[in-house]
Protein backbone atom coordinates (compact mmCIF):
# COMPACT_ATOMS: atom_id res chain seq x y z
CA UNK A 1 0.00 0.00 0.00
CA UNK A 2 0.98 3.55 -0.91
CA UNK A 3 0.71 6.85 0.74
CA UNK A 4 1.13 10.10 -0.45
CA UNK A 5 3.51 12.46 1.51
CA UNK A 6 1.31 14.89 3.38
CA UNK A 7 2.87 18.09 5.25
CA UNK A 8 0.60 18.22 8.84
CA UNK A 9 -0.07 21.64 10.41
CA UNK A 10 1.63 22.39 13.56
CA UNK A 11 1.08 24.74 16.58
CA UNK A 12 2.64 25.78 19.71
CA UNK A 13 5.10 22.64 20.97
CA UNK A 14 4.79 20.03 19.50
CA UNK A 15 7.23 16.89 18.85
CA UNK A 16 9.08 16.26 15.54
CA UNK A 17 8.34 12.51 15.93
CA UNK A 18 5.41 10.90 17.33
CA UNK A 19 5.62 8.97 20.66
CA UNK A 20 9.08 10.09 20.60
CA UNK A 21 10.90 12.76 22.95
CA UNK A 22 7.78 14.20 24.66
CA UNK A 23 8.78 16.99 26.58
CA UNK A 24 9.22 16.53 30.68
CA UNK A 25 5.97 17.33 31.92
CA UNK A 26 3.74 17.15 28.90
CA UNK A 27 1.35 14.00 28.17
CA UNK A 28 0.60 12.95 24.07
CA UNK A 29 -2.39 12.13 22.93
CA UNK A 30 -3.07 10.28 19.74
CA UNK A 31 -6.64 11.71 18.13
CA UNK A 32 -6.26 8.54 15.06
CA UNK A 33 -9.15 7.54 12.78
CA UNK A 34 -9.75 4.55 10.64
CA UNK A 35 -8.13 2.20 13.28
CA UNK A 36 -5.05 3.11 13.36
CA UNK A 37 -4.41 3.41 9.56
CA UNK A 38 -5.69 6.82 9.17
CA UNK A 39 -4.81 10.61 9.88
CA UNK A 40 -3.88 11.35 13.20
CA UNK A 41 -2.87 14.36 14.67
CA UNK A 42 -0.69 14.29 18.16
CA UNK A 43 -2.09 16.30 21.13
CA UNK A 44 0.68 17.23 23.96
CA UNK A 45 -1.05 17.92 27.25
CA UNK A 46 -0.24 19.63 30.71
CA UNK A 47 -2.80 17.15 31.96
CA UNK A 48 -2.78 13.16 32.02
CA UNK A 49 -5.70 12.45 29.41
CA UNK A 50 -7.00 10.21 31.81
CA UNK A 51 -7.44 12.39 35.16
CA UNK A 52 -10.81 12.24 35.19
CA UNK A 53 -12.76 12.72 38.49
CA UNK A 54 -15.89 11.93 37.94
CA UNK A 55 -17.86 9.94 34.75
CA UNK A 56 -21.67 9.57 34.51
CA UNK A 57 -23.90 8.28 31.52
CA UNK A 58 -23.96 5.40 29.63
CA UNK A 59 -20.95 4.26 28.39
CA UNK A 60 -17.72 3.59 30.13
CA UNK A 61 -13.88 1.83 30.24
CA UNK A 62 -14.99 -1.91 31.22
CA UNK A 63 -13.17 -4.55 33.25
CA UNK A 64 -14.90 -7.69 33.44
CA UNK A 65 -13.86 -10.92 35.24
CA UNK A 66 -14.14 -14.16 32.76
CA UNK A 67 -13.12 -16.17 35.51
CA UNK A 68 -15.97 -15.71 37.51
CA UNK A 69 -18.58 -17.18 34.80
CA UNK A 70 -20.09 -20.58 35.19
CA UNK A 71 -19.28 -23.62 32.96
CA UNK A 72 -21.12 -24.58 30.83
CA UNK A 73 -22.06 -27.68 28.48
CA UNK A 74 -19.40 -29.25 26.04
CA UNK A 75 -21.30 -27.34 23.30
CA UNK A 76 -19.80 -24.14 21.64
CA UNK A 77 -23.36 -23.27 21.28
CA UNK A 78 -23.75 -23.13 24.96
CA UNK A 79 -20.77 -21.32 25.39
CA UNK A 80 -21.51 -17.90 27.53
CA UNK A 81 -21.51 -14.78 25.08
CA UNK A 82 -20.45 -11.74 26.91
CA UNK A 83 -20.41 -9.54 23.89
CA UNK A 84 -21.66 -9.15 20.47
CA UNK A 85 -22.76 -6.73 17.21
CA UNK A 86 -23.85 -7.52 14.44
CA UNK A 87 -20.69 -8.27 13.15
CA UNK A 88 -19.17 -10.61 15.93
CA UNK A 89 -20.29 -12.94 18.86
CA UNK A 90 -17.49 -12.99 21.65
CA UNK A 91 -18.02 -16.16 24.20
CA UNK A 92 -16.01 -17.37 26.65
CA UNK A 93 -16.21 -21.33 26.94
CA UNK A 94 -15.39 -23.67 29.73
CA UNK A 95 -16.25 -27.16 29.99
CA UNK A 96 -13.86 -30.46 31.09
CA UNK A 97 -15.40 -33.35 29.00
CA UNK A 98 -15.18 -34.27 24.95
CA UNK A 99 -18.36 -32.93 22.76
CA UNK A 100 -21.13 -35.56 22.65
CA UNK A 101 -22.05 -34.22 19.28
CA UNK A 102 -20.52 -32.26 15.89
CA UNK A 103 -20.84 -28.25 15.50
CA UNK A 104 -21.47 -26.39 12.45
CA UNK A 105 -21.47 -22.88 11.93
CA UNK A 106 -23.39 -21.34 8.94
CA UNK A 107 -23.07 -17.95 10.46
CA UNK A 108 -19.46 -17.05 9.68
CA UNK A 109 -15.93 -18.44 10.60
CA UNK A 110 -15.32 -18.75 13.77
CA UNK A 111 -11.64 -18.57 15.79
CA UNK A 112 -11.34 -21.00 19.20
CA UNK A 113 -8.42 -19.88 21.31
CA UNK A 114 -7.58 -22.23 23.72
CA UNK A 115 -7.19 -20.26 27.12
CA UNK A 116 -6.46 -23.38 29.29
CA UNK A 117 -6.72 -27.09 28.24
CA UNK A 118 -5.58 -29.20 25.16
CA UNK A 119 -7.71 -32.17 23.78
CA UNK A 120 -7.75 -33.60 19.79
CA UNK A 121 -10.10 -31.31 17.08
CA UNK A 122 -11.54 -33.76 14.75
CA UNK A 123 -13.34 -32.30 11.48
CA UNK A 124 -14.28 -33.08 8.01
CA UNK A 125 -10.37 -32.41 7.24
CA UNK A 126 -8.82 -34.83 9.36
CA UNK A 127 -7.07 -34.03 13.52
CA UNK A 128 -5.12 -31.96 15.42
CA UNK A 129 -3.97 -32.06 18.66
CA UNK A 130 -4.43 -28.70 20.39
CA UNK A 131 -3.09 -27.23 23.60
CA UNK A 132 -3.18 -23.88 25.61
CA UNK A 133 -1.85 -20.41 23.67
CA UNK A 134 -3.46 -22.22 20.32
CA UNK A 135 -5.91 -20.19 17.91
CA UNK A 136 -7.58 -22.47 15.68
CA UNK A 137 -9.50 -20.85 12.53
CA UNK A 138 -12.42 -22.74 11.81
CA UNK A 139 -14.09 -21.99 8.49
CA UNK A 140 -17.97 -21.11 7.55
CA UNK A 141 -19.37 -24.48 7.11
CA UNK A 142 -16.78 -26.78 9.06
CA UNK A 143 -17.90 -29.62 10.95
CA UNK A 144 -16.34 -30.73 14.05
CA UNK A 145 -15.84 -31.68 17.51
CA UNK A 146 -13.15 -31.30 20.64
CA UNK A 147 -12.43 -34.59 22.52
CA UNK A 148 -10.31 -33.68 25.61
CA UNK A 149 -10.48 -35.50 29.51
CA UNK A 150 -9.08 -31.82 30.98
CA UNK A 151 -11.01 -28.50 31.64
CA UNK A 152 -11.04 -26.08 29.01
CA UNK A 153 -11.16 -22.67 28.67
CA UNK A 154 -11.72 -21.00 25.52
CA UNK A 155 -12.61 -17.56 23.88
CA UNK A 156 -14.32 -17.87 20.90
CA UNK A 157 -14.39 -15.22 17.73
CA UNK A 158 -17.23 -15.38 15.36
CA UNK A 159 -16.89 -13.47 12.18
CA UNK A 160 -20.65 -13.16 11.76
CA UNK A 161 -21.45 -13.14 7.90
CA UNK A 162 -17.69 -12.91 6.83
CA UNK A 163 -14.60 -14.50 6.89
CA UNK A 164 -11.17 -13.98 8.81
CA UNK A 165 -8.31 -13.85 6.42
CA UNK A 166 -4.61 -13.12 7.30
CA UNK A 167 -3.34 -9.56 7.17
CA UNK A 168 -1.30 -7.91 4.78
CA UNK A 169 2.44 -7.52 5.82
CA UNK A 170 3.37 -4.74 3.02
CA UNK A 171 7.02 -4.00 2.89
CA UNK A 172 7.43 -6.51 5.94
CA UNK A 173 7.33 -9.41 3.72
CA UNK A 174 4.98 -12.45 3.59
CA UNK A 175 7.20 -13.81 5.84
CA UNK A 176 6.78 -11.07 8.78
CA UNK A 177 5.39 -12.59 12.40
CA UNK A 178 4.80 -16.11 11.15
CA UNK A 179 5.54 -17.68 8.59
CA UNK A 180 2.75 -19.92 6.53
CA UNK A 181 4.94 -22.93 6.90
CA UNK A 182 3.98 -22.85 10.69
CA UNK A 183 0.36 -23.18 10.25
CA UNK A 184 -0.60 -26.47 11.24
CA UNK A 185 -3.78 -28.20 9.39
CA UNK A 186 -5.92 -31.32 9.75
CA UNK A 187 -4.72 -34.91 8.74
CA UNK A 188 -5.88 -38.02 8.15
CA UNK A 189 -3.68 -39.96 10.44
CA UNK A 190 -4.37 -43.08 12.15
CA UNK A 191 -6.26 -41.16 15.04
CA UNK A 192 -9.00 -40.06 12.86
CA UNK A 193 -9.81 -43.33 11.03
CA UNK A 194 -9.64 -45.10 14.36
CA UNK A 195 -13.27 -42.87 15.07
CA UNK A 196 -15.13 -44.04 11.96
CA UNK A 197 -17.93 -45.84 12.40
CA UNK A 198 -21.37 -46.42 12.00
CA UNK A 199 -22.15 -44.87 15.20
CA UNK A 200 -25.37 -42.47 15.11
CA UNK A 201 -24.13 -38.85 15.16
CA UNK A 202 -25.78 -35.44 15.56
CA UNK A 203 -24.66 -32.23 13.75
CA UNK A 204 -25.37 -28.99 15.91
CA UNK A 205 -25.84 -26.92 12.95
CA UNK A 206 -26.03 -22.71 13.89
CA UNK A 207 -27.76 -20.68 11.40
CA UNK A 208 -29.21 -17.03 12.17
CA UNK A 209 -27.95 -17.70 15.59
CA UNK A 210 -30.51 -20.47 15.79
CA UNK A 211 -29.29 -24.38 16.25
CA UNK A 212 -30.70 -26.82 14.32
CA UNK A 213 -29.82 -30.33 14.83
CA UNK A 214 -29.53 -33.28 11.89
CA UNK A 215 -28.66 -36.76 12.59
CA UNK A 216 -26.97 -38.86 10.78
CA UNK A 217 -26.93 -43.19 11.43
CA UNK A 218 -23.13 -42.99 10.88
CA UNK A 219 -20.02 -41.08 11.81
CA UNK A 220 -20.34 -37.57 9.87
CA UNK A 221 -16.40 -37.54 9.91
CA UNK A 222 -16.13 -39.73 7.67
CA UNK A 223 -13.54 -38.22 5.29
CA UNK A 224 -11.20 -40.49 3.02
CA UNK A 225 -9.11 -37.35 1.44
CA UNK A 226 -9.21 -34.08 0.06
CA UNK A 227 -7.72 -31.37 -1.35
CA UNK A 228 -7.95 -27.09 -1.43
CA UNK A 229 -7.21 -24.29 0.83
CA UNK A 230 -10.42 -23.74 2.85
CA UNK A 231 -9.52 -25.36 5.89
CA UNK A 232 -8.98 -25.13 9.36
CA UNK A 233 -5.57 -23.66 10.31
CA UNK A 234 -4.00 -23.86 14.09
CA UNK A 235 -1.53 -21.32 15.19
CA UNK A 236 -0.12 -21.00 18.52
CA UNK A 237 1.15 -17.52 19.77
CA UNK A 238 4.77 -19.37 20.82
CA UNK A 239 5.40 -19.25 16.83
CA UNK A 240 4.63 -15.45 16.40
CA UNK A 241 8.00 -13.29 16.00
CA UNK A 242 6.58 -9.91 17.19
CA UNK A 243 7.81 -6.91 14.51
CA UNK A 244 10.01 -4.96 16.84
CA UNK A 245 11.38 -0.96 16.99
CA UNK A 246 13.81 -0.09 19.79
CA UNK A 247 13.46 3.65 18.86
CA UNK A 248 8.92 4.23 18.16
CA UNK A 249 6.38 2.11 20.22
CA UNK A 250 4.20 0.73 17.35
CA UNK A 251 0.73 0.56 17.19
CA UNK A 252 -1.40 -2.12 18.06
CA UNK A 253 -2.67 -3.17 14.65
CA UNK A 254 1.19 -3.64 13.87
CA UNK A 255 -0.08 -6.94 16.16
CA UNK A 256 -3.11 -8.26 13.66
CA UNK A 257 -3.34 -11.69 13.40
CA UNK A 258 -6.66 -12.09 11.62
CA UNK A 259 -9.07 -9.72 10.03
CA UNK A 260 -12.31 -9.64 9.09
CA UNK A 261 -13.50 -7.02 7.35
CA UNK A 262 -14.44 -5.22 10.51
CA UNK A 263 -12.73 -7.53 13.19
CA UNK A 264 -9.38 -7.00 14.02
CA UNK A 265 -8.00 -9.64 16.29
CA UNK A 266 -4.10 -9.15 17.39
CA UNK A 267 -2.04 -11.37 19.22
CA UNK A 268 0.51 -9.55 21.88
CA UNK A 269 3.14 -11.53 22.87
CA UNK A 270 6.33 -11.27 24.63
CA UNK A 271 8.99 -8.65 22.62
CA UNK A 272 11.84 -6.28 24.47
CA UNK A 273 10.77 -2.83 25.38
CA UNK A 274 12.06 0.07 23.63
CA UNK A 275 15.65 0.75 24.45
CA UNK A 276 16.11 4.13 22.65
CA UNK A 277 16.06 6.69 26.31
CA UNK A 278 13.64 9.21 23.70
CA UNK A 279 11.19 6.42 22.52
CA UNK A 280 7.34 5.95 24.49
CA UNK A 281 7.58 2.29 26.10
CA UNK A 282 4.05 2.16 27.32
CA UNK A 283 0.76 2.12 24.59
CA UNK A 284 -0.21 5.71 24.12
CA UNK A 285 -2.69 8.12 25.55
CA UNK A 286 -5.28 8.27 22.89
CA UNK A 287 -8.69 7.83 21.46
CA UNK A 288 -9.58 5.83 18.34
CA UNK A 289 -12.88 7.49 17.30
CA UNK A 290 -13.84 4.09 14.88
CA UNK A 291 -13.20 1.14 16.62
CA UNK A 292 -14.55 -0.24 19.85
CA UNK A 293 -11.12 -1.64 20.91
CA UNK A 294 -11.14 -4.53 23.91
CA UNK A 295 -8.58 -6.81 24.87
CA UNK A 296 -8.47 -10.58 26.69
CA UNK A 297 -5.65 -11.30 29.18
CA UNK A 298 -4.18 -14.86 28.57
CA UNK A 299 -0.75 -14.81 30.72
CA UNK A 300 2.12 -12.68 31.93
CA UNK A 301 3.01 -9.10 33.55
CA UNK A 302 0.17 -6.82 31.46
CA UNK A 303 2.98 -3.87 31.36
CA UNK A 304 -0.05 -1.04 30.46
CA UNK A 305 -2.89 -2.32 33.37
CA UNK A 306 -2.43 -2.79 37.20
CA UNK A 307 -4.45 -5.41 39.25
CA UNK A 308 -5.31 -7.38 36.07
CA UNK A 309 -5.09 -11.07 35.83
CA UNK A 310 -5.03 -13.83 33.49
CA UNK A 311 -8.81 -14.65 32.09
CA UNK A 312 -9.65 -10.78 32.59
CA UNK A 313 -11.27 -9.18 29.92
CA UNK A 314 -12.00 -4.74 28.95
CA UNK A 315 -13.83 -2.86 26.70
CA UNK A 316 -12.97 0.66 25.94
CA UNK A 317 -15.56 2.03 23.54
CA UNK A 318 -14.62 4.37 20.29
CA UNK A 319 -14.94 8.50 21.12
CA UNK A 320 -13.21 8.19 25.22
CA UNK A 321 -9.60 8.57 25.74
CA UNK A 322 -7.41 5.82 27.94
CA UNK A 323 -3.95 4.69 27.82
CA UNK A 324 -1.54 2.92 30.33
CA UNK A 325 -2.41 3.03 34.27
CA UNK A 326 -0.01 5.81 36.17
CA UNK A 327 1.84 2.69 37.66
CA UNK A 328 2.79 1.47 33.72
CA UNK A 329 2.96 5.19 33.45
CA UNK A 330 6.03 5.65 36.39
CA UNK A 331 7.58 1.86 35.63
CA UNK A 332 8.10 3.00 31.70
CA UNK A 333 9.81 5.62 32.83
CA UNK A 334 11.94 4.37 35.10
CA UNK A 335 12.64 2.16 31.86
CA UNK A 336 14.88 4.79 31.02
CA UNK A 337 17.16 3.44 33.99
CA UNK A 338 17.17 -0.03 32.65
CA UNK A 339 15.07 -2.15 35.13
CA UNK A 340 13.13 -3.54 33.23
CA UNK A 341 14.25 -4.88 29.43
CA UNK A 342 11.25 -7.46 28.36
CA UNK A 343 7.39 -8.08 28.10
CA UNK A 344 5.85 -11.31 29.27
CA UNK A 345 2.54 -10.45 28.60
CA UNK A 346 0.09 -12.64 26.36
CA UNK A 347 -2.98 -11.04 25.32
CA UNK A 348 -5.87 -11.02 22.15
CA UNK A 349 -7.36 -7.77 21.02
CA UNK A 350 -10.15 -7.68 19.48
CA UNK A 351 -11.15 -4.77 17.48
CA UNK A 352 -14.30 -3.45 15.76
CA UNK A 353 -15.05 -0.93 13.31
CA UNK A 354 -18.80 -1.23 15.30
CA UNK A 355 -20.52 -0.52 18.64
CA UNK A 356 -19.61 -4.09 20.69
CA UNK A 357 -22.39 -4.53 23.09
CA UNK A 358 -21.82 -6.32 26.57
CA UNK A 359 -24.59 -9.16 27.68
CA UNK A 360 -26.28 -9.19 30.88
CA UNK A 361 -23.93 -10.86 33.04
CA UNK A 362 -24.14 -12.21 36.69
CA UNK A 363 -23.38 -10.46 39.57
CA UNK A 364 -19.04 -9.78 39.94
CA UNK A 365 -18.11 -10.47 36.61
CA UNK A 366 -17.88 -6.74 35.91
CA UNK A 367 -15.08 -5.52 37.93
CA UNK A 368 -15.94 -2.12 39.84
CA UNK A 369 -14.06 0.79 40.03
CA UNK A 370 -12.02 0.23 37.02
CA UNK A 371 -12.80 3.48 35.52
CA UNK A 372 -10.98 4.72 39.60
CA UNK A 373 -7.77 2.85 38.50
CA UNK A 374 -6.30 5.66 36.29
CA UNK A 375 -5.86 8.30 39.39
CA UNK A 376 -3.01 8.98 41.06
Amino acid sequence: MKNPITFPKAEGIYTRQAHCDIPEGLYEREHGRNGFFGPASHILHTHKPTGWTKWEGPLELTLLDLNRLDDSAPCPWKARRFMHNGQTQVCFWKFDVSMPDLARNGDGDMILFFHRGEGEFFCDYGHMSYREGDYINIPRGTTWRLETSVRNEVLTIEATEDLFQLPERGITGRHAQFDLAVLDTPKIDEAYQAQYGEHETRVRAKRRQQVTTVTFPYNFLDTAGWHGDCVPVKLNWRDIRELLSDRYHLPPTVHATFLSNTIIVCTFAPRPIESDPGALKVPFYHNNDEFDESIFYHQGNFFSRDNIKPGMFTLHPSGFHHGPHPKAYAAAAANNQGERKYTDEVAVMIDSRYPLELDVLPDGVKVPGYLDSWKE
